[in-house]
């Protein structure tokens, strides 16, 4: 089982990696129209995610609560959502086509700080994968494999367009195609570290399993929101992202579903 499990947590790394690689073969910059068509698709795909392989089943695990099996996965998503803030509020980063860094003030070079603004981002899918298999890998919860591998190869799909969204706009900024390349798969390293820690204590997580899951669900929400949305809907009025968005959230839903 252990050796499925890290297989699992690879699988995100790699849709990365896979998607970093288009800097070898697109022209420099991904044009308006196709970068709302990945965002909105990724955006769909987080969203799912967060509902169907964390949240629900962080409710359905509380069971034993009654009419209160609600507040496990009401407190694990505010706490996600307070991390990503609080994350946001202390790192300096650059988000993709924004002007403005956020965070506190710090003389970093524009392409880091876009890397870290990746990275924070990065972060809550990590730990959703990882709290997921942590899950699987304990036996005392009610996650099977099947419904962790849904989540892993869910995230890998959307990572495959971040990754592209990560390693060209790098190489437009200055960067050659391998140190764009090499920067957009590190970027992504943080999700595999993560979960591997996560699962690393995955006896000690069980009691606290529904709240870890709402927590990672809340995360990648507040990504959503925060970051994706406005990247989608920004520029020119256009309902690709819209119908991208919805294709996403279709996509992971039945895979969550099928082989959940």
């Amino acid at each position: 089982m252990l050796s499925d499990a890290v297989a699992g947590i690879l699988i995100p790394f790699a849709g990365t990696a896979l998607g970093s690689a288009c800097v070898f073969i697109l022209k420099k910059e991904i044009k308006d129209p196709v970068r709302k068509i990945l965002t909105g698709f990724a955006s769909g795909v987080m969203v799912a995610a967060s509902i169907w392989s964390l949240i629900i089943p962080a409710m359905e695990q509380s069971e034993g609560m009654g009419r209160l099996s609600f507040l496990p996965a009401v407190a694990g998503f505010w706490l996600g959502i307070l991390f990503l803030l609080m994350l946001d509020s202390l790192i300096p980063h650059l988000h993709m086509n924004a002007e403005k860094a956020e965070g506190p003030r710090a003389a970093l070079k524009k392409t880091t700080m876009m890397l870290l603004a990746v990275t924070i981002h990065n972060i809550p899918e990590g730990m959703a994968v990882g709290v997921v298999f942590a899950g699987f890998l304990s036996g005392n919860t009610n996650i099977t494999a099947g419904g962790a591998l849904a989540l892993a190869i869910g995230i890998a799909i959307q990572n495959f367009p971040e990754g592209a969204i990560i390693s060209m706009p790098l190489f437009a900024a200055g960067k050659s195609k391998k140190r764009a390349f090499f920067d957009g798969v590190i970027s992504g390293a943080v999700e595999p570290a993560g979960a591997f820690i996560t699962i690393l204590a995955a006896g000690i997580m069980v009691p606290v399993m529904p709240y870890l899951l709402s927590f990672a669900g809340g995360a990648m929400m507040y990504v959503v929101v925060e970051e994706l949305i406005p990247e989608m809907s920004e520029g020119e009025h256009s309902n690709t992202g819209v119908v991208m968005f919805a294709l996403g959230f279709t996509l992971m839903m039945a895979l969550d579903v099928a082989l959940g």
